[in-house]
Formats: structure tokens, sequence, C-alpha cells
């Protein structure tokens, strides 16, 4: 379903054509450089330049050389960080849980919190002069969704559709992937799908921003709480290590730093936050062990 693709990042070449050094021992592995990566939800670029302040407080507190990555789409991150291509990553909760399903070896550490929550809702929304004006009216029409493996952009909306109303995706309404949130609400904007779903913390950012004009849509709406997006790690790492990246993210606080992520602090997890995802894929009858 997902095919194996490039990489891209600051730098845009070579990325994995370089050894990056480091020293492993029975303590774990403790490289010189880390290799982070973003969630692929918005364009590469902007994601990037968003994120140095972050690149800036991570070097600092970790004392380590902070390399950023933004891969083209869930499914090279996942593959990524099965690989060991890198040591930290964050995740959306249901790319986690499909790399954890690939990927023994990583461990969630932190989550994001918002408004006092470590939980977020999907939006559904459409046109607002268009076909759709309740949840029913997206029968028989064209339905947008971010990429695959998207939680608040596929999984969450897609359950909270056949739960709430009984529109099953497959047979139901026409789904059509466009990859990012933001192209899911772009193409909802300009008429060329009428109804589509993506993370509300997103589009409040992008309504912000001015680049979705909040009268040109209407939310139909909110999908029930999901488990906000992880930070994961390596689990080979070098303990001490692992304990400071743990640290640097607990503590957390500039504002600059965590608007990388849209939120306001981090808090700890670990991997049983997010059994519901698993659940909620039962219900769409998804086969975790077998997508990619």
């Amino acid at each position: 379903m997902f095919p194996r693709r490039r990489f891209v990042n600051c730098m845009a070449v070579g990325l994995f054509s370089i050894a990056i050094p480091f020293s492993v021992s029975a303590q774990g592995k403790d490289p010189s450089r880390l290799r982070v990566a973003l969630l692929p939800d918005e364009n590469a670029a902007t994601l990037i330049q968003n994120a140095q302040p972050l690149k800036q407080y991570l070097r600092k507190a970790l004392n380590k050389e902070i390399e950023l990555i933004v891969t083209t789409d869930y499914s090279s991150m996942i593959e990524a960080m099965r690989f060991g291509r890198i040591e930290i990553a964050y995740f959306g909760p249901f790319s986690y849980v499909l790399a954890k399903s690939k990927a023994k070896n990583i461990e969630p550490f932190a989550v994001g919190v918002e408004r006092g929550s470590p939980t977020y809702q999907s939006v559904l929304i459409a046109k607002v002069d268009g076909p759709v004006k309740t949840l029913g009216d997206i029968r028989g029409q064209s339905f947008a969704f971010g990429d695959h493996a998207s939680t608040s952009s596929h999984l969450a909306p897609r359950a909270h559709l056949l739960k709430t109303t009984g529109l099953d995706g497959e047979k139901d309404y026409r789904p059509v992937h466009l990859g990012t949130h933001d192209a899911v609400a772009r193409a909802v904007q300009a008429g060329q799908v009428p109804a589509g779903a993506l993370s509300k913390p997103i589009l409040d950012s992008l309504i912000q921003r001015g680049i979705i004009d909040a009268s040109k849509i209407i939310e139909l709406d909110l999908s029930a709480p999901i488990p906000n997006y992880p930070m994961v790690m390596q689990a080979d790492l070098k303990p001490q290590l692992k304990d400071a990246i743990r640290k640097a993210f607990i503590d957390m606080t500039d504002a600059e730093v965590l608007k990388t992520f849209r939120i306001q602090a981090f808090a700890p997890t670990d991997d049983k936050a997010y059994d519901v995802l698993r659940d909620t894929a039962a219900i769409l009858k998804l086969d975790i062990g077998k997508m990619k």
C-alpha cells in the first residue's frame, strides 16, 4: 500500500550516503549526531525552517549535533525508524502504532499536551457552499483524507463516519488520499473535493496563519479524543542518553521550541496509551501487521 520512497531534509541530498559516527558498547549506542524526524504533515521546507529553534535547543540540551529530517511520507518515516536511520521521531499516533508493529525496538517516551490534555481531535470539514451540509450528505461524494497512516486525517475520521452514520468508505463514499493535512484543507476550500478530514489543531493553525479562510469552510463534526502525537526513540541507545533525551522533552518550556509541535508541553507516555488506536483499527478491520 505504501511504497518505500526517498527522504527529504534540509540539505535535500545524500541523507544516508554519509556514515554517522557513533560508539556502541554493552550499554547501548551513543551517536555523535542525533537524527530527529519531524512528522511529514506539511511542506518539508516549511517544517525544517520552523523547527530551527528546536534544533538549537536540543543541540544545547544534549550536547550533540542535531540533524532535522522530514521524510516524504509516513511510510518512509516508519521504515527509517525500523532500520535505525533516525534516532528520534515525532510520530502521528497511528503511524507510531504501525511503526511499533514493525520495529519492536522503539519506545514512545513523551506525548504532547495541548489545553491541558494529552489528547486532540480530528475535524471533518466541508466547503461552505458545497453539497455537503451534514455527515449524512457525504454519501455518494468524494471525501478527502491525508496519508493512509494518518490518525486524524484518516483512521479516526473514517472510524467516526462508520460509527456515527454507518457510512463505509469501501462502498458509501469515495476516499481520496491527498497526503498531508494542509492539502486536505486547501482542496476542500477550493471545492476540489466537497469534504474532508484533518487534525483540528492543524486546521486551527492554518486558519491562524491565513492559509485557510474560515469563512469558506464549515466544521461538520469532531471525532472522539485521540491520544496525542508521541515522541519516540530507539530503545538501544545508551541509557544515559535516553534519560537525557527524555528530560530534554519533558523539561521543554520555550514557546518558540514547542511551536514546532503545536503544543504547550510534553508529558511522559508509554506504549499502552496507544492501545485505543489498535482498537480503532480493529473496528475498521485493518490488519496492522500487513500494512506498510
